[in-house]
């Protein structure tokens, strides 16, 4: 290569690279202090002042012993963050913009570069996208983010508006709503700087808001409509890729939407989990102009169809989700931010719980309104595992206002979120928010606050603003039409009122915060159950860690008591534990029952959801995760591991399953497919067993139908001709169902008696190793809900295992030595 062509390319090469150049800030110096005093500290960004504080030695973490009470006072104060960062002259004179760019800023602050103001923030959830380089200097700069007290700022606003707005000052404050304390988790309320921070050099064009949206899909054809934003800096010709296929565009000063039409031929689906494999396609699109290479964008995208379908029927109006032109039931749970301080999620937690949810054989996850819109990687691990996701914006449980500025900066926030969101195939529907019509209807706060007639008004005339106007419509100009169904509020209809258990999606709390007992959930079937729930204490490796020091694992201990945050949760679980168990003597027994009895009410609902299908079409369980070691309502615990309910959700879950149902003095026995496929000529195999594995009777019942598909209730037995005489407290029935060739579709067990009734024997439970990574376990009588302790992930637990039979348990690792409860030995 001679010297002339080889200073072309050197040339070429330096024009290419100076089209769009990152300089990420995030990894600079930072440094923060408290506003009021003039030492600084060093910081990190991505973070939150709570964890630059704790780093420091300023205050305690916050999630261990009582130390939530001393923290408080950080949330009252004004913080600043800084850094010094260098740019070159050779940037400046080579870059026509330069633009600094914030990801997420907590909440309320104002932007100095250089000593000048350049912007105020005043939303969690939004974008900050500055143009800087008019303010930028040839070597150091200074950057300086000011953030003011996120109470403090909300109190101020909240002075504005005549009357009293419930759970004031966090409805007039755009952040994660659970910051301010829930009855699962902290009052935290942080601040700074919680994502990535950038400075984007780009000449020529910029490309923006790349979205596809799915015009026809066939098994033939998908034809999709990739639609972009291009910011130019002069009018000309510019090509824009496809997957390497270029169209030529020309374009205007300042921006350009544009579409192109691209099809995918012999498109393979992405189907939910369960259904089949999630197929995703690489789009590339990358903006040249000339040989002038400038951006590219890449990412995935999912072939599929969501419809929500709602007709009116003889009952009232059905809700349920087709998925690629099929009737899906829907099975799932509801999500909670990961963290109280979300900067400490990382990409392998994310993965790992939706991995867990996939492996409890779900395929869909409610992101709840009070939390965040969660990192990419959240709906990266969605598309990749078949998790459907159900979208709430971030409002919940109050009212909100609707004042010109308010309704701006959610607008903002609709487009960043649904701009950054859509393309994934996992987006299957949006919802305005989580329990506001709920809070206005049913909730009394309009007595509570003494509202006048013309005040109950204005609350109602702003919550339609946001929710049935501004939300849906902005929602509209920014989705593309395949990924634009629209729910209101989540639910629809308050639980105490008979029409939400006939249309639209119910959060049944008549459990739990009615106190009602688990039986009611046979009777409160709604056509789609979108939240309902009870509370079980995390795992004893979970607890430990509540403790800085030695851990006292004592019911009365002050520190236990602090990571239950609901007013009445231990009086409610004590009292539910006394209905259906012998109350624990110990506090490893406790925590074991307390796990049991979560199981057990959330199994109870999932069956009589399931027995409803297709009145009923879909139910999510409150919650999946924590963001903090505590006593709640999820069925994974902070750290990761499994409570007994997530071992139960995963059993009941099961894409067939023989379920029962005692009315009357007869067994209804429900044969349930989930799966595309059908099953043909099933048969049920019911033994009558005591509990040391004689079987007394048995039977078999061949349906009259020869098809499963959906749902198919078999033949009633009567209860006295099925067991005759015998003590229903001494037996229990084995159920299998079987295909023509005798191949076990599903199993199952069931028992006459609460747990507490049971008059169980002592059972002889052997532990045998097979490997370091594989146990397995054998009874001589039943062992019912077995319970094998130790700081690792078991493959199974609290199972019930049946007499003279044993069963394979895989280890996520060694364990030197294993603890083993059963039920009985609460009772002893």
């Amino acid at each position: 290569m001679n010297k002339t062509i080889l200073f072309a390319f050197l040339l070429i090469q330096n024009i290419i690279s100076a089209q769009l150049a990152e300089h990420s800030l995030s990894g600079e110096k930072w440094q923060f202090k408290n506003a009021k005093d003039n030492n600084w500290l060093s910081a990190k960004v991505p973070g939150t002042v709570h964890l630059d504080l704790m780093d420091h030695n300023i205050i305690p973490d916050p999630f261990k012993d009582e130390n939530e009470k001393k923290v408080q006072w950080v949330e009252n104060e004004d913080w600043d963050y800084q850094t010094s960062f260098t740019v070159s002259s050779k940037q400046l004179s080579e870059s026509q913009n330069i633009d600094l760019i914030f990801n997420g800023l907590d909440t309320f602050s104002e932007i100095y570069l250089n000593g000048k103001l350049l912007k105020k923030t005043d939303n969690m959830f939004r974008k900050w996208v500055i143009p800087v380089k008019e303010h930028l200097k040839s070597g150091e700069n200074i950057l300086l983010v000011q953030f003011k007290s996120a109470v403090s700022t909300g109190k101020e606003l909240a002075k504005k508006v005549l009357f009293t707005m419930p759970e004031s000052p966090r409805s007039f404050v755009r952040k994660a709503q659970y910051h301010f304390g829930w009855d699962w988790g902290p009052r935290l309320v942080t601040a700074g700087i919680w994502k990535d921070v950038k400075l984007e050099f780009w000449n020529n064009a910029k490309l923006e808001n790349v979205k596809v949206g799915q015009k026809n899909l066939t098994k033939d054809k998908a034809d999709l409509a990739i639609q972009a934003e291009i910011i130019t800096e002069k009018e000309g010709k510019y090509t824009v890729s496809i997957n390497n296929k270029p169209f030529n565009f020309q374009l205007k000063k300042g921006k350009n939407a544009i579409q192109i039409p691209y099809a995918i031929i012999n498109p393979k689906l992405w189907q939910p989990n369960g259904w089949g494999k999630q197929e995703l396609y690489p789009i590339r699109v990358s903006l040249q102009k000339g040989s002038i290479h400038i951006a590219d964008k890449d990412f995935n995208i999912g072939l599929r169809t969501v419809e929500l379908i709602q007709e009116k029927d003889s009952k009232g109006k059905s809700f349920y989700f087709k998925v690629n032109g099929n009737p899906l039931y829907i099975k799932g749970t509801n999500w909670i931010p990961g963290d109280s301080f979300s900067p400490r999620m990382t990409k392998e937690k994310y993965q790992h719980l939706i991995k867990q949810a996939k492996e409890a054989n779900m395929n869909m996850i409610r992101v709840w309104g009070g939390g965040i819109y969660e990192d990419d990687e959240f709906y990266k691990a969605c598309d990749e595992n078949g998790i459907l996701v159900w979208q709430d914006f971030m409002f919940a449980g109050s009212f909100y206002p609707s004042d010109e500025h308010f309704l701006n900066n959610v607008k903002e926030e609709v487009e960043d979120q649904v701009n950054r969101l859509q393309n994934h195939p996992s987006i299957a529907l949006w919802c305005g928010n989580n329990e506001v019509d709920e809070a206005i209807v049913n909730w009394g706060y309009q007595k509570q606050f003494n509202y006048s007639k013309e005040d109950s008004l204005q609350v109602w005339k702003d919550y339609r603003k946001v929710f049935h106007e501004l939300i849906p419509n902005t929602l509209k100009e920014n989705a593309t039409a395949d990924k634009n169904i629209y729910w209101p509020s989540s639910p629809s209809i308050g639980w105490g009122h008979q029409e939400s258990l006939t249309e639209g999606d119910s959060h049944y709390w008549g459990v739990w915060w009615g106190e009602q007992p688990f039986e009611i959930y046979n009777e409160k079937v709604g056509r789609f159950m979108s939240e309902y729930g009870f509370q079980g204490m995390p795992t004893l490796e979970t607890t430990k860690t509540m403790f800085s020091g030695n851990p006292d694992l004592s019911l009365q201990n002050p520190t236990i008591k602090a990571h239950e945050k609901h007013s009445r949760g231990w009086q409610i679980i004590d009292e539910y534990i006394k209905r259906d168990y012998i109350f624990p003597a110990d506090f490893v027994k406790y925590n074991y029952v307390s796990q049991l009895v979560q199981a057990r009410g959330m199994q109870i609902a999932i069956e009589a959801h399931r027995r409803a299908k297709p009145y009923n079409m879909g139910t999510l369980y409150w919650q999946l995760n924590d963001c903090w070691p505590v006593v709640s309502w999820s069925s994974i615990d902070y750290l990761g591991n499994w409570k007994a309910l997530h071992y139960q959700v995963k059993r009941s879950f099961e894409q067939q399953v023989i379920l029962t149902e005692e009315k009357e003095g007869n067994l209804n026995f429900y044969a349930i497919n989930d799966e595309l496929k059908k099953f043909n000529n099933i048969s049920l195999s019911i033994q009558v067993a005591k509990f040391n594995g004689e079987i007394i009777n048995q039977i078999h019942i061949s349906p009259a139908e020869k098809e499963l598909n959906d749902i198919l209730k078999l033949n009633s037995v009567e209860i006295k001709k099925l067991i005759g005489d015998s003590d229903k407290s001494k037996i229990f029935l084995k159920l299998s169902l079987q295909d023509q060739h005798g191949n076990v579709i599903a199993q199952n067990s069931y028992y006459f008696s609460k747990p507490k009734d049971l008059k169980l024997s002592q059972p002889n439970i052997r532990i045998n190793k097979i490997s370091p990574m594989e146990i397995e376990i054998s009874t001589d009588v039943l062992a019912k809900d077995v319970y094998l302790i130790g700081d690792v992930h078991f493959s199974d637990n609290f199972f019930d295992l049946l007499p003279q039979t044993s069963k394979r348990i895989q280890l996520s690792k060694p364990l030197e030595k294993i603890e083993v409860l059963s039920l009985w030995d609460t009772m002893n």
